[in-house]
């Protein structure tokens, strides 16, 4: 669990996967993506994926769905959403913050996507550090792309000096 601002970030529990399927098939990109509720509820079911929820108080602000093990074993967030009333209130920089911290335990890389049509969601993955490193070319839908990002979550490890150096 992690405190962030009034936010307090877990994981998911009760029904919080089958909630946060619903913000995500009615939410962008998933729309434009055409991802309905079936595909999304079919993702966030999927018991080898981490779904955490931020909460204010006992109110669902937003959840993140991470693979653990999603690109060449490292952790990929494959989701990210904030319910409307709470958009542009630094739940989505506190959830994905969590994840990055969750994924530094395990790996020094964390992966996500983007669609190349979500200007708003690039410009944010940038301003939290991801650089692009791949373009997948109609992937989802003609006419649109998903942008590979990357961000290192933790340095890597000090490797002692050889004997008599």
């Amino acid at each position: 669990m992690s405190e962030a601002g009034a936010f307090t970030i877990t994981a998911a529990t009760g029904d919080d996967r089958d909630w946060a399927a619903g913000l995500m098939a009615g939410s962008d990109p998933w729309v434009t993506l055409r991802r309905g509720i079936d595909q999304c509820r079919a993702a966030c079911q999927r018991p080898e994926f981490v779904v955490f929820v931020a909460r204010d108080g006992s109110e669902r602000c937003g959840f993140s769905l991470v693979n653990p093990r999603g690109v060449a074993g490292s952790p990929y967030l494959a989701s990210i959403a904030v319910a409307p009333g709470w958009r542009s209130r630094g739940v989505g920089a506190a959830l994905l913050d969590h994840c990055e911290r969750h994924a530094a335990l395990t790996s020094r890389h964390f992966f996500l996507c983007v669609s190349s049509f979500n200007a708003g969601a690039r410009a944010f993955y940038a301003r939290q550090g991801y650089r692009q490193v791949g373009e997948f070319d109609d992937y989802i839908i003609d006419g649109a792309s998903e942008l590979l990002m990357y961000k290192r979550v933790r340095p890597a490890a000090t490797v002692p000096a050889p004997p008599g150096a």
